[in-house]
């Protein structure tokens, strides 16, 4: 005798898989933003005389920290609410 019936995780959708797509997606196009509106400033800086200013360590100490705050945030977001 076949068993018909299949375990619930066999019906739900993968949410893990759709998370992770979400995610690379978000990722892709955040950072496609970011370098055109990088370039289009810098662009503009060229048009004036200028030259492309490089990005300095400092600056990008900064960055990297900022983008872990907003990890941690989002990381957050998937924890249930603490109970007082």
């Amino acid at each position: 005798m076949t068993n018909n019936l299949t375990p619930a995780s066999d019906t739900k959708p993968n949410w893990k898989s759709q998370m992770y797509a979400i995610g690379a997606v978000s990722g892709a196009l955040v950072g496609l933003l970011a370098s055109y509106l990088y370039v289009r400033a810098s662009e503009e800086e060229v048009g004036r005389g200028g030259k492309p200013r490089p990005i300095g360590t400092g600056e990008l100490i900064g960055l990297t920290l900022t983008a872990l705050g907003l990890i941690r945030q989002i990381t957050e977001l998937g924890k249930s609410p603490r109970k007082k």
